[in-house]
């Protein structure tokens, strides 16, 4: 059965509602728009010798997945954004926001869940 637009937008408002906790929303967009960045660069680019931006190994949305429920899996995120940044000339752009950091300690367990 298919589900509704509207309780599809109800339930991503939820997760993200769950997932930002006491973050306050002008921080929690930082780690927001870079996962998306992350998502839609790997999607599009992955293995395409053309690609306007490279995915070097290790710095994909799909090595973040595999880190489900790794203890690390802050400091990971982290250096697996870094190789994204550093293999673009992305850093100091990308790898602005602490994936280890305290603010997002909620988020991680959430993700390692």
């Amino acid at each position: 059965m298919a589900i509704k637009k509207s309780e599809l937008y109800s339930s991503l408002w939820a997760s993200c509602g769950e997932l930002r906790g006491g973050m306050d929303a002008s921080q929690y967009k930082d780690y927001v728009l870079v996962l998306l960045f992350v998502k839609y660069v790997s999607d599009k680019y992955s293995g395409n010798p053309d690609a306007l931006i490279e995915i070097p190994d290790g710095g994909s949305f799909q090595d973040m997945a595999a880190l489900k429920g790794k203890t690390d899996i802050g400091d990971k995120i982290n250096k697996i954004i870094g190789r994204l940044a550093e293999s673009n000339d992305l850093k100091g752009v990308i790898d602005v926001a602490d994936f280890n950091d305290e603010g997002w300690a909620r988020a991680r367990r959430w993700l390692t869940g």
